[in-house]
C-alpha cells in the first residue's frame, strides 16, 4: 500500500475529500519524523513504536576490492511492532504461499 492508496482508503471511509485527507496524512508523518529527529519516541497503541537507535562505528569491506572501509557511527530510525499488530498479521493477514 502506498501513501496515495492510504489517502484514498481513509478518504473513502471517512467521507473527507482527498485533499484534506492528504493534508492530515502528511501532517501525521511529518510529526512522527519531527519527533524522531528531536530524539523522542513515538508510540501508537495497537500498532507499534518508533524510536531512534545509534549504530556504532564499524569496519566493513568493499565487496568488489576487498579493501577495508570505515563506516562511521550513525542514527537510524527503528520500528517495533506491537503484540496486537503481530497477532493480526499472523492470524488475520494473508499468508504468503510457500514455493
Amino acid at each position: 500500500m502506498t501513501k496515495a492508496d492510504l489517502v484514498e482508503e481513509i478518504s473513502r471511509q471517512t467521507g473527507l475529500n482527498k485533499k484534506d485527507t492528504s493534508i492530515v496524512v502528511n501532517e501525521i508523518i511529518g510529526n512522527i519524523c519531527r519527533a524522531l529527529a528531536e530524539g523522542d519516541k513515538v508510540e501508537l497503541r495497537g500498532f507499534g513504536s518508533f524510536k531512534v537507535k545509534e549504530r556504532r562505528a564499524r569496519k566493513a569491506r568493499n565487496p568488489r576490492t576487498g579493501a577495508g572501509v570505515h563506516v562511521p557511527a550513525k542514527l537510524v530510525p527503528f520500528f517495533k511492532a506491537s503484540n496486537e499488530l503481530k497477532a493480526r498479521v499472523n492470524h488475520d493477514g494473508i499468508r504468503p504461499q510457500s514455493l
